[in-house]
């Protein structure tokens, strides 16, 4: 019942703070620490590609090792002092993993852009979100760049921590996020991550095979709920989901594309270069910025239904372990 109540504020939480800049982050703590830890380990090992695997499995050691242990030792502390001071510490954690409504928040900042400020603000504030070079995009590109990332980012920023955290409480949420935070800084396939990344890439897709897939079966379930097409999104999601470079992030944009009947993906250009990728989808009609703001009422929807999954993983398993 601890765990749920925990979990249940945490989300209210997000829902209504979202992430003030102003208010100290744990993942910004922990992108710190990956940062100096990659300074470090450049240093110590040779820059060859057996060096640089090497260094990517220490860096994934040391940042996980690190984050989960002082996560472990601040509750137990937290615990030991006062019960409510362990329930608030526990909360505030978990709220911290968790950003659904940043990511809306942001997104809208793209739509905002586009309706009234013009197509090199709509550039530049897409620009915040997405991994891509958006300096060429047109408004087609820079909305679909915004819808990829709120499909993709359901599953990473919201509900894998949630779920993590209900099976395992918030030190799995931090863990979990240690690695994310790890693939997203150093898991790129070009010269200067393409073998210090491997190890924390690879841990990252371990670790998102399920939840990519129940993020993409929930967009389909509530797709209905906010407007859009669920038959539609279970089609494409069954058919296009493979087609992503990722083993993951194919799900939920399958899912978000069927649901919104527009096509998403195709190529882009990341660090200069053009990288070649299928469609995902069906081209019913051309995609608009509207569909950004339609992409966060499906996100809003599948938070809210990981939510109740997440409750209910956590009650079944105290209902098993009390049978233990």
């Amino acid at each position: 019942m601890t765990r749920c109540a925990a979990l249940f504020l945490a989300c209210a939480l997000d829902a209504l703070l979202g992430d003030p800049y102003s208010m100290p982050h744990i993942i910004r703590l922990i992108g710190s620490l990956i940062a100096a830890t990659e300074r470090l380990l450049r240093q110590a090992f040779p820059q060859t590609p057996r060096g640089e695997r090497l260094a990517g499995i220490v860096l994934v050691a040391v940042v996980l090792s690190v984050s989960c242990g002082v996560a472990t030792g601040v509750l137990q502390l937290a615990w030991r002092i006062s019960p409510y001071l362990g329930f608030g510490v526990e909360t505030f954690v978990c709220y911290q993993m968790l950003a659904a409504r940043q990511l809306g928040i942001e997104a809208r900042k793209v739509y905002r852009a586009l309706k009234n400020e013009g197509l090199e603000a709509a550039r530049k504030a897409v620009s915040m979100i997405v991994g891509r070079d958006t300096q060429a995009l047109d408004e087609a590109g820079v909305t679909r760049a915004a819808v990829e990332t709120v499909a993709e980012n359901a599953s990473d920023g919201f509900v894998a921590p949630l779920l993590f955290m209900a099976v395992g409480g918030p030190v799995a949420g931090v863990l979990y996020k240690a690695t994310n935070t790890m693939d997203s800084m150093v898991g790129y396939k070009n010269d200067a991550y393409r073998y210090l990344g491997t190890c924390a890439a690879k841990l990252d897709d371990v670790f998102n095979w399920l939840p990519a897939r129940v993020t993409g079966a929930l967009m389909c379930l509530v797709a209905t709920l906010v407007g859009l097409d669920s038959a539609g999104a279970w089609h494409i999601m069954l058919r296009d989901h493979a087609r992503h470079s990722s083993p993951n992030a194919g799900w939920p944009e399958a899912a978000c594309a069927g649901a919104l009947g527009v096509m998403l993906a195709g190529p882009s250009s990341y660090f200069g270069k053009l990288v070649e990728k299928p469609t995902i989808g069906d081209d019913l009609r051309p995609i608009e910025p509207e569909d950004i703001v339609r992409s966060t009422r499906l996100l809003a929807a599948c938070a809210a239904a990981a939510l109740v999954l997440a409750l209910v993983c956590v009650w079944a398993a105290g209902q098993v372990m009390g049978r233990w």
